[in-house]
């Protein structure tokens, strides 16, 4: 069935900070279950989760939508700063305030990550008891498979701008900023071919910038290895041709979910977000959560 979906902005605090979101709602008398969603690295909700959003909305379910804390429309006075700590608070928080609206079914709860907050789906699906399924898009699984298959090179040429960056933190918060991503071999943390970004970021009111401590990040924190933990349903889809989330890594350690389904597409870490691999893959997905509650 192909139900018509209102959306409206919603607002919640975490950690005193106000977070903007989106609320999709399927027109419909029952009840529905509730999908919550947030980015990866440095993303925002008009990149193309949207898109995922309005799918699974029109499947029937409920999507709440939204920025990280100093993203976005959300408020922060750090603005652009990654912190997997941070986030995974404004995830609990998220899903807290949304569990209690009334038009929602807070008792099916689903989450919906991709690449970096593919790893924290992961995360927030080993320690809560309450996530009915899970879909984790090309996660960030392990920092010494994505190190491996970026090449030392690449750690020493940012090297100096994180160090710089670090002792920034000593007068306050005066980042030392590096590029999210860029098309040519300019210093940045990601590289993706144009095309592919171009139809990413289309519409999307983008900032490409992070701190550069954010590589402290990836060194601090590998969700991978919460997998073994997870016992309710998780589908993961690993990009073969992922240069940032290795696919053969995160396959490897998906193994270890009690009931996983794992899928492979043949594409990079951003193709999956975009024409055919996105119709492909966002008909997966709301086949997975169907079966959940079939």
């Amino acid at each position: 069935m192909n139900y018509t979906f209102t959306r409206e902005d919603v607002n919640f605090y975490s950690k005193g900070t106000r977070c903007s979101a989106w609320l999709y709602l399927p027109e419909t008398e029952k009840k529905c279950p509730i999908i919550v969603m947030a980015h990866g690295l440095g993303g925002t909700r008009e990149m193309r989760l949207y898109a995922f959003a309005e799918r699974f909305a029109a499947a029937g379910y409920a999507c709440f939508l939204f920025d990280y804390r100093n993203f976005g429309a959300s408020d922060g006075n750090r603005r652009q700063l990654i912190n997997a700590k941070m986030q995974l608070h404004d995830w609990n928080t998220a899903i807290d305030f949304i569990k209690k609206d009334s038009r929602v079914d807070s008792d099916k709860l689903l989450l919906f990550g991709s690449s970096f907050s593919g790893g924290h789906v992961t995360w927030l699906s080993a320690h809560r008891t309450d996530v009915k399924g899970t879909v984790a898009q090309c996660p960030y699984t392990d920092t010494m498979a994505t190190i491996r298959e970026v090449g030392l090179l690449y750690i020493i040429k940012r090297s100096p701008f994180v160090i710089a960056d670090v002792l920034s933190c000593l007068t306050g918060y005066h980042p030392v900023m590096m590029k999210l991503s860029t098309f040519s071999g300019e210093l940045a943390f990601m590289e993706a071919d144009e095309k592919t970004t171009n139809d990413f970021l289309e519409g999307a009111d983008y900032i490409n910038d992070a701190p550069a401590r954010t590589l402290l990040e990836f060194l601090k924190y590998s969700p991978g290895k919460y997998f073994g933990k997870v016992k309710t349903p998780i589908y993961v889809a690993a990009c073969t041709k992922d240069n940032l989330a290795p696919a053969d890594k995160t396959i490897e350690l998906a193994k270890n979910a009690e009931k996983l389904t794992c899928k492979t597409y043949d594409c990079g870490h951003f193709e999956i977000y975009c024409n055919e691999l996105f119709e492909e893959a966002v008909s997966d997905y709301i086949e997975f959560y169907n079966k959940i509650f079939a």
